[in-house]
């Protein structure tokens, strides 16, 4: 006869988890390491969110990333975008440096993990100093800026700015002599003299003391200006003016005597690419970025060390390196997110 009740399987004592140990044969290390990447990754995506909401909302033109970034460092060529792609290459690179660090590590090769961190450090380090120089191009900006014309269009100048020579004081100021002849940061002193509508109709610049200059430079080399925001029905969004007009409108916004009316680079207040929104969001995203990559530099110089001193291999593991690598894959990963909605899309 059949029994009724309740039918019990029973558990072996040795395959029941008791707790203190993790399930997941993880270790505690690495989990806590998972729990943090997951809440980082939330932060990154609200911010990335965040972007794609202002940009979807403004209704005039956001500015395209191959119009942005367009140099390469120590040259004057102009090619859009390579040298971002080139440092989201060094950087997956160093991404693969980092998976064979950690498979050296399994194998315990003390030597492998050695070489192939080491590779890692240096990718984190290019990917550092090229990002600084792309912050100092974007806040220095173009030679020529941005021009806002008479009716209140804004256009991207595409050129080439004249070489300055030199300036000549013809009016003593406050800090200034009459006679003093200038000759060192000629280029930045000219562009904050012309955002801040401090050139003359013959050429000459104020200086904040008072003092007037006679400027010595060659002729700017206006190619063309590309309409990226109408002020009237004058000019159309994506026209292009060129030649020998584009010339004429640009020397009259330079010596209008009104500030802003050409503006250079970004910063918090203004911007010449585009919206403000757009530069206030780079500065944070890709800052908060760059603080990641230099905390995982760091982190990757503290584990080499480790394992240059044997640390890892009396432990008889190198589980440090897998969990600084986590936090390296993470990092590279995020960046192509950011590669995409900043520069791509």
């Amino acid at each position: 006869m059949a029994q009724h009740g309740n039918s019990e399987t029973e558990v072996e004592e040795a395959s029941a988890w008791g707790g203190k140990v993790s399930p997941f044969k993880v270790s505690y290390g690495k989990l806590m390491m998972w729990f943090f990447l997951v809440s980082d990754a939330l932060t990154f995506g609200g911010l990335l969110v965040a972007y794609g909401f202002t940009r979807h909302a403004f209704t005039g033109n956001w500015p395209i990333g191959e119009e942005v970034f367009r140099k390469i460092p120590f040259t004057e060529a102009d090619l859009p975008l390579l040298y971002v792609a080139l440092m989201t290459f060094i950087l997956i690179i160093s991404s693969v440096t980092m998976v064979l660090a950690v498979e050296a590590g399994h194998r315990m090769d003390r030597k492998g993990v050695t070489k192939w961190m080491f590779a890692t450090i240096i990718g984190g380090f290019f990917f550092l100093g090229s990002q600084a120089w792309e912050w100092s191009h974007f806040i220095h900006g173009s030679e020529l800026g941005r021009v806002q014309l008479e009716d209140g269009s804004l256009a991207y100048v595409r050129g080439e700015a004249g070489k300055i020579q030199k300036f000549e004081i013809t009016k003593a100021g406050a800090h200034h002599k009459l006679g003093d002849v200038i000759t060192e940061g000629l280029a930045h002193k000219y562009e904050h003299a012309v955002a801040a509508g401090r050139v003359s109709k013959d050429g000459s610049i104020t200086f904040h003391d008072g003092a007037v200059a006679k400027v010595t430079k060659e002729a700017d080399k206006i190619e063309s200006l590309l309409i990226r925001q109408s002020g009237s029905k004058n000019h159309k969004v994506g026209e292009k003016i060129e030649g020998a007009e584009a010339g004429r409108y640009y020397e009259e916004a330079v010596t209008s005597g009104k500030s802003n009316r050409v503006v250079f680079g970004a910063n918090l207040q203004q911007n010449e690419y585009g919206p403000q929104q757009y530069a206030q969001f780079f500065f944070f995203i890709t800052g908060f970025h760059g603080f990641h990559v230099f905390t995982g530099v760091l982190v990757n110089i503290i584990v080499f060390f480790g394992v240059i001193r044997g640390l890892y291999h009396k432990r008889g593991h190198y589980e440090m390196v897998e969990k600084a690598g986590l936090y390296w894959h993470f990092v590279d990963l995020v960046w192509v997110f950011v590669f995409t909605f900043f520069y791509l899309v």
